[in-house]
C-alpha cells in the first residue's frame, strides 16, 4: 500500500507498528481500529488475520512520533493480558498487548544487531508505539516475555516511561506449568532456552546443569532469573520508575489493583470506580470466557494436588538457589493496593 504522506496516516494511532524488517530498515504497519483490540489476546497475526498489503514506511521516512509508552513487562501466566486490557478507557490510556515489532527488535538483537544501530531502532519503534490514541491519553504496552532482556534498554532510552513487572508467586507458575501438560513442560525449556541466550541466567549454575534438570526445575530457573533481572533493574532505575506487582493481588483485588497501576503510571483514571465494571476484568482474557478469582483459586488447587510432592520438592529447592545465588525472593519493592 502507497502512502504519500505518511505523516497524516500515522497520526491516526489505530495504524499499529507491527515489524520491522532488518534488512530494509522499514517498519511495517496495520490499521487496528481500538474495538478489537478488547478481543485479541495478542497483536499477532493468527489473530489479526492475513494483510497483504501493510503499510511500509522507511525508517529515515518516518514523521516524529509520540511519546514512548508505558510498559508492563511479565514472567507469563499472571493475568497480564487481563491487566492491559482492563488499562484500556477512552481519555485515560489505550493498552496494547504484545506487539510482533518488539519480539522482532528481540530477535534481531539476538541474531547479532549490535547496540548502536539497535538503539535508534528500539527509540523509533517506542514512539511509534507511543502515539497517543485519544486526548489525554497515554499508552500501555504489554511485550511478550521474550522482550524482557530489553527491558532496561527501552527503559533507558524512554526517560519518562514508567514499568510493572508482573508475575506469579512460584509456587503459583510452577503449578499453571504443570497444569499445562506437555505443551507448558516445552514451553519453560523454550523460555529457558531464550534466557540463556540473553544472558538473564545468573544463578551460579555450569552449562551442562541445565541437562540434568526436570522440567520444573528449568521453570524454577526461568522464573527467578527473571524475578532477580528485574530487582536489579529496579535498584538501578529506582522504584519510582518500576513497580512489582504479583498476580495473587491483581486478581484477588482486580479493581484496586488496575486503579493502583493506573495511578503509578499517572494515567487519569486512578480511582478503582473506573475498573469494577470493566469488561477485562472477570473474564478469560484468551477466550473471553468467565473467569473469576474463584475460578482462578480452583485451578491452582487443582494443580497443586495433582503435581504437589513436584511442585514442593522444586519450589524448596529453587529457594535453595536463590538464596546461594543472592536472590532475595520478595526483594523486589511492590506496588501498594488498597482495599
Amino acid at each position: 500500500m502507497a502512502a504519500s504522506h505518511p505523516s497524516q496516516l500515522l497520526q491516526d494511532a489505530s495504524w499499529i507498528c507491527h515489524r520491522y524488517d532488518a534488512e530494509q530498515d522499514c517498519f511495517h504497519f496495520r490499521r487496528v481500529p481500538r474495538e478489537r483490540h478488547a478481543g485479541l489476546a495478542f497483536l499477532i497475526d493468527a489473530e489479526l488475520g492475513t494483510e497483504p498489503q501493510p503499510l511500509v514506511i522507511r525508517r529515515a521516512d518516518l514523521p516524529p512520533s509520540g511519546p514512548a509508552p508505558h510498559f508492563i513487562f511479565h514472567s507469563a501466566f499472571c493475568g497480564s493480558t487481563m491487566l492491559v486490557r482492563a488499562l484500556d478507557l477512552a481519555g485515560s490510556a489505550m493498552g496494547l498487548s504484545e506487539p510482533v515489532v518488539l519480539n522482532d527488535l528481540a530477535g534481531w538483537r539476538r541474531r547479532g544487531a549490535r547496540a548502536e544501530q539497535h538503539a535508534p531502532v528500539m527509540a523509533a519503534a517506542l514512539g511509534l508505539l507511543g502515539r497517543p490514541w485519544g486526548a489525554g491519553e497515554r499508552v500501555v504496552v504489554k511485550p511478550s516475555n521474550v522482550f524482557n532482556g530489553l527491558a532496561g534498554g527501552a527503559l533507558a532510552l524512554a526517560r519518562d516511561s514508567k514499568a510493572i513487572f508482573l508475575h506469579a508467586p512460584l509456587r503459583v507458575f510452577l503449578g499453571s506449568i504443570a497444569r499445562k501438560g506437555l505443551d507448558g513442560r516445552l514451553w519453560v525449556r523454550e523460555l529457558l532456552e531464550g534466557l540463556l541466550a540473553d544472558g538473564m541466567v545468573d544463578l551460579g549454575f555450569e552449562a551442562r546443569d541445565y541437562l540434568r534438570m526436570t522440567d520444573l526445575q528449568a521453570a524454577a530457573v526461568g522464573w527467578l532469573a527473571q524475578y532477580a533481572w528485574f530487582a536489579r533493574l529496579q535498584q538501578r532505575i529506582g522504584s519510582g520508575r518500576l513497580a512489582f506487582l504479583d498476580s495473587e493481588t491483581l486478581t484477588g483485588r482486580p479493581a484496586e489493583s488496575v486503579a493502583a497501576v493506573a495511578a503509578f503510571l499517572g494515567l487519569s483514571a486512578s480511582e478503582p470506580a473506573f475498573y469494577r465494571t470493566h469488561p477485562a476484568i472477570g473474564r478469560n482474557s484468551k477466550d473471553g470466557s468467565a473467569f473469576t478469582a474463584a475460578d482462578r483459586v480452583r485451578l491452582h488447587a487443582e494443580g497443586l494436588a495433582a503435581h504437589q510432592d513436584e511442585i514442593t520438592k522444586v519450589a524448596a529447592w529453587a529457594e535453595a538457589v536463590a538464596a546461594n545465588a543472592g536472590v532475595a525472593l520478595g526483594g523486589g519493592t511492590s506496588l501498594a493496593v488498597q482495599g
